[in-house]
């Protein structure tokens, strides 16, 4: 059973292996979508194989679309080079449940796959020709958030973005640079319209996507590299939109345990590849069954009938508010909260956390009884059946190798949006007390404990990577299980760094609780459990 075009002709193998295959016309829907692309992804990972080229498929399926997808990327070549093109941008989805069947499904809506490479003049002169159709009505993003960002992490340009102002859109090397000369080859075929939709996890994501490109519009056009009237293109929201959405699905990395069990299938040529820019990518995604994505309803071209596959369209303030309740309340702070526990108390995967029953209420509190009282119901969404769904089918899910060492990844950057807005809306209210929040400062302890890179155990383990790393870790560096004094001087600093909390800890009358939890987890090795058990 081969993943490519002839492969999947024989049509038996697959489906009494279990799998399912497309159900179109994959020929004609390829001629048709080279003909009149309607749609094109930026970012071919695994969030979009699993999620928006499943979407695609479904209603390819259901007739309800007779085009496909053209996927590009842009930061690692090679995942086009040596996964998507040597498979004839097939793919499988293991959709992983958690009443523990799996679902094999064969994603073939992905009809063409391109570098982003203005150096490769066959790939980026395809690319220009999709910008230049009148049928495209979505250009969308999966990329993650650094990727719009322009500048390094001293917020000075990158240089890659400082040769693109300079020389213009003819041959640009940074990513958005690149995004802004195809939609530059839009505006010269016609000014024709277009939706620019960031469907990355990150506030306001439409604004950042919006942000990176008028600045290449906007410095090309003064400095005469581009014509005039591209800036006013890509500030007319007739013209060019750059909607905000909320996406919620969990995709992990490729899993032994799912390669293996394709393989016993009988799928061959599986092997996943470490690319040079340490990608891991392999010929199949697994997945949760759960998903999410809203998109506020602004797309100057129209767009096709994609609330038919479960993609919610709506207001701005409503996505707004699906995304405060997501990602400051009801998922994003639970996933936080397992990930520095399950480091410090030697878990491999997040879904045991959740029978530590310690754990389970350490996270049902943080999102029942701490964060909800602040949510704003979205009215698209039920705030209360969103963290049922997560707290008992999503984080429990046994068959979902999602790990806390992934999830700690880049904490420092989190907490503000994850606890810190929660914080600032106790203090806001009128009606809640700063002071009744005890398990968010539980967390903020945790976190400060995990940074001494030793688990409960007294073991050192690799703390997660982290742009911050460098500048918390030498507060904590002096610090040994068993020894206390001083250490609320030592710690202060980070305490009292509102960019790192949303707010300072001291401020806000914190400080000395999360202060009191940590003396309490450094005072021998077990101490982090008996905390826990004494205050969850």
């Amino acid at each position: 059973m081969k993943l490519n075009n002839a492969g999947v002709q024989n049509a038996k193998e697959w489906l009494d292996a279990g799998y399912k295959l497309p159900e179109y016309d994959r020929e004609a829907v390829t001629k048709k979508t080279k003909e009149a692309p309607f749609w094109i992804h930026f970012g071919a990972g695994n969030i979009f194989r699993a999620f928006q080229a499943n979407v695609v498929q479904n209603l390819l399926n259901e007739g309800v679309l007779d085009r496909g997808l053209i996927v590009t990327e842009g930061y690692d070549y090679e995942i086009i080079e040596k996964m998507y093109l040597p498979h004839d941008s097939y793919s499988i989805l293991a959709t992983l449940k958690a009443d523990g069947n799996i679902e094999k499904t064969v994603i073939g809506s992905v009809v063409e796959s391109l570098v982003l490479d203005s150096e490769n003049d066959t790939h980026y002169g395809r690319l220009k020709e999709i910008f230049e159709q009148d049928s495209l009505q979505m250009v969308s993003f999966t990329i993650t958030e650094k990727g719009y960002s322009l500048v390094d992490g001293k917020g000075a340009l990158l240089s890659s973005v400082e040769e693109d102002f300079a020389k213009g859109p003819k041959k640009p090397v940074s990513y958005i640079g690149k995004v802004a000369s195809l939609l530059y080859t839009r505006f010269l075929a016609g000014a024709k319209p277009v939706a620019m939709v960031s469907m990355d996890n990150c506030s306001h994501n439409g604004d950042k996507l919006y942000d990176a490109i008028h600045a290449f519009a906007k410095t090309w056009e003064e400095k005469g590299l581009a014509e005039k009237g591209f800036t006013a293109y890509v500030n007319d929201k007739n013209k060019v939109s750059f909607p905000w959405s909320m996406i919620d699905k969990i995709t992990p990395r490729p899993d032994a345990s799912v390669e293996e069990m394709l393989m016993k299938d009988g799928v061959e040529q599986l092997e996943p590849v470490i690319t040079s820019k340490n990608t891991y990518v392999a010929p199949f995604v697994n997945a949760e069954e759960c998903e999410y994505l809203v998109i506020e309803d602004a797309f100057p071209n129209g767009r096709p009938q994609l609330e038919k596959g479960g993609i919610m369209f709506t207001e701005r303030e409503t996505v707004d508010k699906v995304e405060k309740m997501k990602v400051c309340t009801c998922l994003n702070p639970l996933h936080t909260s397992l990930a520095v526990y399950g480091c410090l108390l030697g878990y491999d995967l997040i879904s045991k956390e959740m029978k530590d029953e310690t754990l389970k209420k350490l996270v049902e509190g943080v999102g029942y009884v701490e964060g909800l009282p602040v949510v704003i119901n979205p009215g698209i969404l039920d705030p209360k059946e969103f963290i049922d769904t997560v707290v008992n089918v999503r984080i429990p899910n046994p068959f979902m190798p999602d790990t806390p060492q992934r999830i700690a990844t880049d904490t420092s950057q989190k907490l503000a949006i994850r606890f810190g807005e929660t914080i600032k809306a106790y203090a806001a209210s009128d009606k809640l007390n700063v002071s009744s929040l005890k398990l968010i400062p539980l967390v903020f302890a945790g976190w400060l404990r995990y940074l001494m890179a030793v688990d409960d155990e007294g073991n050192a383990f690799e703390l997660s990577p982290d742009p911050l790393l460098s500048e918390v870790c030498p507060y904590v560096e002096g610090i040994k299980l068993g020894e206390n004094a001083d250490v609320e001087e030592k710690i202060k600093p980070i305490l009292q760094n509102s960019k790192i909390f949303g707010v300072d800890l001291y401020e806000v009358g914190m400080a000395d609780l999360v202060c009191s939890y940590f003396k309490e987890m450094i005072a021998a090795p077990g101490s982090v459990r008996r905390t826990l058990e004494k205050y969850v």
